[in-house]
């Protein structure tokens, strides 16, 4: 390194206290969605029976508020730093998952407080390619995504599978949904926690830069204006649209699809091994991307892999002859699509930043995840809709749109800064 780079040790810090806060920030955006009918007996009498305000809307709100808080964090972030963007996402977070956990029995409390840490998390999640880039080198920064995208996997995984232990999920049970408080004042005190710890570690940036791109950035509204007049953003923008929007769905709805499979038991484990998948290939996968320093290679395996993953899940109920058969193929499709599509992240964002560079890095991002709450909302809106009727509809149009982002994935590029040294 000469004088003017340097690459410092501190770095993994900083990255250690963003893994936390983007782990809490996931644990609280599904603490009810894989005990959504244990939740709904939890808070009978508090919820009109057919309103739109019920208790899948807990998830879906994170994907609905996202679209409003997308572009203003980002702006934040490029304009004013990683560390404010950041402090007011932690901040948030601190706040309202207190205000969730100590008010948990008020279904309405839950429901506002839940909009808050809605409206924080494109703070902490949309400063993820920033942060790599003001803090790490090009050789590392696929990982470094990778590590990042993994804590988003760690925070689901709790909360598919913590939760189930915390909260009664038996049927026949007489304290049926039971445990629900004690959950969410668990996950409120943890979420202060990590979120102290961020606002304690994370600077903006180092003294001296670990490369040269950091310098040389659009303005703002110059870098969405660039975004769009990229063929291959355009084209990984609708990837994302709909591969993120259908990881949004099923982890969701994971509580419903297991209903649809057979399942009584509102145990989580079909999203637990999707995020097992995720947790496993987001640290392999990214990492030798930066090794053989090819991205499309990389992103073409992952969509590849995503489409047996996601028609396995589909067709589970088909491709055994009883309800035990269909789960265990439900719980290796889940591991497989959850390998594939959750690698397939880390990548895709760091592709995008390469590819749309010198936009700012939180604008590329920023739209990607933006396409990708939208897709995730709607999806997630019509597997809902008159009691899951439709679940088995959208579970079949996924398997096409599987195959057609595995077509488009192959009109990619590969990125231009893959030859650098």
């Amino acid at each position: 390194m000469s004088d003017t780079f340097r690459v410092y040790r501190y770095r993994w810090a900083v990255l250690a206290a963003f893994f936390l806060l983007t782990a809490v920030s996931q644990i609280q955006w599904l603490t009810h969605a894989p005990v959504a009918r244990a939740a709904a007996v939890f808070y009978s009498g508090q919820i009109t029976e057919g309103s739109f305000i019920n208790i899948d809307f807990i998830a879906m709100s994170y994907m609905l508020i996202f679209l409003i808080m997308c572009i203003p964090a980002s702006y934040v972030i490029d304009t004013y730093g990683i560390r404010k963007g950041l402090g007011i996402g932690a901040v948030a977070m601190i706040v309202f998952a207190l205000v969730k956990g100590i008010f948990a029995d008020s279904f309405m409390i839950v429901v506002v407080s839940q909009i808050g840490l809605a409206a924080a998390q494109p703070f902490i999640l949309n400063a993820v390619t920033a942060l790599t880039v003001r803090w790490f080198p090009l050789r590392e920064r696929a990982m470094a995504a990778g590590i990042a995208a993994l804590a988003q996997y760690i925070g689901i995984i709790i909360a598919m599978g913590l939760t189930p232990l915390i909260v009664d999920t038996s049927p026949d049970s007489a304290t049926y949904g039971a445990g629900m408080d004690s959950m969410l004042l668990t996950y409120g005190l943890i979420t202060a926690g990590a979120g102290i710890i961020s606002l304690l570690i994370i600077r903006e940036k180092p003294p001296t830069p670990p490369s040269e791109s950091e310098y040389r950035h659009l303005k703002f509204f110059d870098g969405f204006r660039h975004i769009f007049g990229r063929k291959d953003m355009v084209i990984l923008l609708i990837l994302f649209f709909i591969g993120l929007g259908l990881f949004n769905a099923v982890s969701s709805m994971v509580d419903a699809i297991a209903g649809y499979i057979g399942v009584d038991d509102s145990n989580g484990m079909i999203g637990v091994l999707m995020l097992a998948g995720g947790v496993i290939g987001a640290v392999i996968l990214p990492i030798l991307s930066d090794t053989f320093r090819k991205r499309k290679l990389f992103l073409v395996i992952c969509l590849s892999g995503m489409v047996p993953g996601v028609a396995g899940l589909t067709f589970a109920r088909y491709l055994s002859s009883g309800p035990e058969g269909a789960y265990i193929v439900a719980l290796v499709s889940s591991f497989i699509l959850g390998f594939f599509i959750m690698s397939a992240g880390p990548i895709g964002f760091q592709y995008a930043a390469e590819v749309s560079y010198p936009a700012p890095e939180s604008s590329s991002q920023g739209m990607l995840l933006f396409v990708g709450q939208i897709s995730g909302l709607v999806f997630t809106y019509l597997m809902s809709r008159r009691g899951n009727v439709y679940l088995p509809l959208v579970m079949n149009i996924f398997v096409v749109l599987a195959f057609i982002t595995f077509i488009l994935v192959l009109l990619l590029k590969e990125s231009p800064m893959m030859g650098e040294a």
